[in-house]
């Protein structure tokens, strides 16, 4: 048995009353009903495995796959899992020191990389059309005593939506994703990774039909696959460059959207694994020619008892200047919150140190923390006129890489501040590349971890434990990134001196 293996089998059964799901905050009738439907659909599928999930800090998903017939152990009494996979940063290193008394984070059951327990949650239970015979779920964590975990970001994600909902209101989010596609010549061995690419078309094409018409086998098997696991894009477009693709899907609560977008980005990358292709949400792969990917998150609020847009001001009031627009107070508050909060906000849309390569002028992504009316170079962008009930905001700082609970927590959390303080946005900016448009979002991941570290909205918000945990994860990452020598350091000054 390998070292990373645990000696105990993944699920144990134990005696009613002694169960894990009671101990914790997810017990009820509703859900141990909807566990029970589940087991029985996996047993007229005839499905033989199922794979459980988490999102780690990072939005990536890591777990386990079980018999299926384990299933309902999992949903009373979980699967435990090493709670090292907390403590990774993105190349894979133990931030924190795994056998230190704590984990180095001052948890008592986190010492020796101890089990954490997953605990499926029996409503996101999807069947994989691509992998035959297996089903998947997406699981929370708890702590062995059925405590829950501080560092979940699916959960710190749900608690600020309850938080939201508990005064009348909720969050509507809408996905736009890009990414790249390409074939992966996997005989050039002997060539630099990003040589063994090559883009899936030819790009220079924006929204071009030819284009599309030439990949569209391609992008059908995307779209039936996705389609088959209940996550259907509204539509599929060509970018602009070489390679680069984008899907859009059909808006949902904050959290469920959250969910999507985690299964959305594993399914894409292993359906493209599947049919010799590379697919990557990073925001500029190392590739000649390739232009930047962002995650524009489409959002708006609603009354949680009638569903109406709080967004969206009635026709019957006239727009009087150009920084009323077409939102209504609610709309302006929440607008003049995710500006207020915008710089400490990027570690948490913009996590990368890639993802500050799309912050330049003139590019379609933004450069400062601005707002206009259908202005694609501003960071958040209206849509909708007076008495349009689709009326939203557009946040085009997003990376297409962000962890999708802490970009949707980070409008949660920037919305509601702009909302409880009756904050005011500035004027609109017609010019949003120009200095006077406003505030200049972070030049680097550095920055940005900084902004984070040093803000009081979401250490209010968050906790100090989680921003503190975050923190100390990303600057592990940025240090490595400035303790290596790049392509182009190596090009610029090897030969020179």
């Amino acid at each position: 048995m390998a070292d990373g293996d645990d000696e105990r089998p993944a699920t144990r059964r134990t005696e009613t009353g002694d169960r894990l799901v009671d101990r914790t905050d997810l017990g009820g009738d509703a859900r141990a009903d909807r566990g029970d439907d589940v087991v029985s659909e996996i047993e007229g599928r005839g499905l033989h495995s199922v794979r459980l999930a988490f999102a780690d800090v990072h939005g990536v998903l890591r777990g386990k796959t079980i018999r299926a017939d384990l299933v309902a152990d999992a949903f009373t009494d979980g699967v435990g899992i090493t709670s090292a996979l907390l403590m990774k940063d993105t190349g894979q290193n133990n931030v924190y020191p795994v056998w230190a008394p704590g984990g180095g984070l001052g948890q008592p059951w986190l010492t020796g990389a101890g089990d954490m327990m997953m605990l499926p949650d029996p409503t996101t239970f999807r069947v994989l059309p691509w992998a035959e015979g297996t089903g998947w779920l997406l699981c929370d964590l708890f702590t062995p005593d059925g405590d829950p975990i501080d560092f979940s970001t699916r959960r710190l994600c749900a608690a600020l939506d309850r938080e939201m909902r508990s005064t009348g209101r909720r969050i509507v989010a809408g996905l736009e994703m890009e990414f790249h596609l390409f074939h992966h010549d996997s005989t050039a061995a002997d060539h630099p990774a990003s040589h063994r690419l090559s883009p899936i078309h030819p790009g220079w094409m924006y929204l071009g039909e030819n284009r599309f018409d030439t990949i569209e086998p391609l992008l059908g098997l995307f779209r039936s696959e996705l389609s088959a696991l209940g996550l259907p894009p509204r539509s599929l477009e060509i970018e602009l460059g070489p390679g680069q693709v984008e899907m859009t899907f059909s808006p949902a609560e904050a959290p469920a959207v959250a969910d999507q977008a985690v299964l959305i980005r594993a399914a894409i990358n292993q359906i493209a694994a599947r049919h010799g292709l590379m697919a990557t949400f990073m925001s500029r792969p190392h590739v000649p020619g390739s232009f930047t990917s962002g995650w524009h998150l489409h959002q708006s609020m609603v009354d949680v008892d009638d569903g109406t847009n709080l967004f969206a001001r009635p026709s019957a009031g006239p727009v009087t200047s150009s920084s009323e627009t077409a939102l209504t107070d609610h709309g302006r508050h929440y607008l003049a919150g995710l500006l207020s909060n915008a710089a400490e906000s990027c570690l948490l849309t913009t996590p990368t140190v890639t993802g500050y390569k799309r912050y330049r002028a003139e590019s379609l992504a933004p450069l400062r923390a601005s707002w206009g009316s259908q202005n694609r170079g501003a960071m958040l962008r209206i849509i909708g006129r007076p008495g349009d009930p689709a009326t939203r905001i557009e946040n085009r700082v997003g990376d297409s890489a962000a962890n999708p609970y802490l970009y949707l927590a980070s409008q949660m959390v920037s919305g509601r501040a702009g909302l409880d303080a009756k904050e005011e946005p500035p004027p609109n900016a017609d010019s949003p590349y120009h200095e006077e448009a406003g505030l200049r979002l972070p030049t680097d991941l550095g920055q940005a971890i900084d902004c984070f570290d040093r803000s009081p909205t979401y250490r209010s918000a968050l906790g100090d434990r989680f921003v503190d945990y975050l923190v100390g994860i990303k600057r592990a990452e940025w240090n490595r990134f400035l303790a290596t020598v790049t392509d182009w350091e190596h090009e610029e000054y090897g030969e020179l001196f």
